[in-house]
């Protein structure tokens, strides 16, 4: 376990003595901190310079809101993924956050042992939200669903990229909500196992990340198997 490199962390935050503790917090539980922005022009340039394992960010940002942020980066490459720590709970944030590409939502009134847990997790590419905001963001992936939206071709259609049977099964449990860890165990797999499964179909589905996958799963009713 010691072996494994340290998860690098980018803290951006526009208030220096938050943006400071979190960094502290974060160098002494084990991660390493590559940088700290305290603006959203700031925190790109950093960003692509350093290309942090995790961003975690603030959403009210001078210069560049962090959904800018966070949709400029996420669509880099290598692209980090991004958890934003946020002192709102407005659904409307979060949302905006999530479709933006955020892996994860967590308020400030979370404590360091919870902050460093969901880094590590966000890290491993698991899903991390503050409780009651998870069945919210599924929800909204539910009512995307039910619009009708430009995508790749669906399953059904002539030419479309076929899926192995694994390769289903995982996203039917991504669907439903379930971290890489939960279905590693389900499948009786390695979490590496499941995490390649995820990149390889979206890779076939010319997807961009895990809101794009539940949303394409929903789509077919993979959900509700």
């Amino acid at each position: 376990m010691n072996e494994r490199a340290p998860i690098r962390v980018m803290v951006v935050d526009d208030h220096p003595m938050w943006r400071d503790a979190v960094a502290r917090d974060l160098a002494e539980s084990g991660c390493e901190v590559v940088a700290t922005a305290g603006d959203g022009e700031q925190a790109v340039r950093r960003a692509k310079a350093v290309s942090p394992d995790v961003l975690v960010l603030d959403l009210n940002l001078p210069v560049l809101p962090g959904v800018r942020v966070c949709q400029e980066l996420v669509a880099h490459q290598p692209a980090p993924r991004v958890l934003v720590l946020s002192a709102s709970g407005e659904h409307a944030d979060v949302l905006e956050a999530v479709k933006s590409g955020a892996t994860g939502y967590l308020l400030k009134s979370a404590s360091t042992e919870e902050l460093i847990d969901a880094v590590r997790r966000t890290a491993a590419g698991d899903p991390v939200f503050t409780p009651g905001l998870a069945g919210l963001v599924l929800g909204e992936y539910r009512r995307l669903a039910s619009e009708p939206a430009p995508g790749p071709a669906g399953g059904d259609e002539p030419g479309a990229p076929r899926l192995t049977d694994r390769e289903t099964e995982v996203l039917r449990l991504v669907a439903k909500g379930l971290s890489y860890k939960q279905i590693a165990e389900r499948l009786v797999i390695s979490h590496r196992t499941v995490q390649n499964h995820v990149q390889n179909t979206l890779g076939k589905l010319q997807l961009h990340n895990r809101v794009e996958l539940v949303r394409y799963a929903i789509e077919r009713g993979l959900d509700e198997v």
